[in-house]
C-alpha cells in the first residue's frame, strides 16, 4: 500500500514501455506496457524500497506534496 508518496508516469521511447518513478525514493521505479501496470508494479516497488530501508535504519522522509513536484 503506498503511503501518499506521488507517482510519476510517463513513456519511455527508448524502452518502448510507460515508466512509473517514486521521486521521494531513490531509485524506485517499475515499468509496465500500460501505465496501470507501472504503477501496479511500482507499488510492489515502495513496498520492497521501504521494507529495505527499515531493515537497514535507512530514513524515511515524509512524502513531498504533487505540487512542490510540479
Amino acid at each position: 500500500m503506498n503511503p501518499g508518496l506521488p507517482i510519476e508516469v510517463f513513456w519511455s521511447d527508448e524502452d518502448e514501455v510507460w515508466i512509473a518513478s517514486v521521486p521521494d525514493l531513490p531509485t524506485c521505479s517499475a515499468h509496465g506496457l500500460v501505465p496501470h501496470d507501472a504503477v501496479a508494479e511500482v507499488e510492489q516497488a515502495i513496498e520492497a524500497w521501504l521494507d529495505a530501508a527499515r531493515a537497514t535504519g535507512r530514513p524515511i522522509q515524509k512524502p513531498s506534496s504533487r505540487a512542490a513536484l510540479a
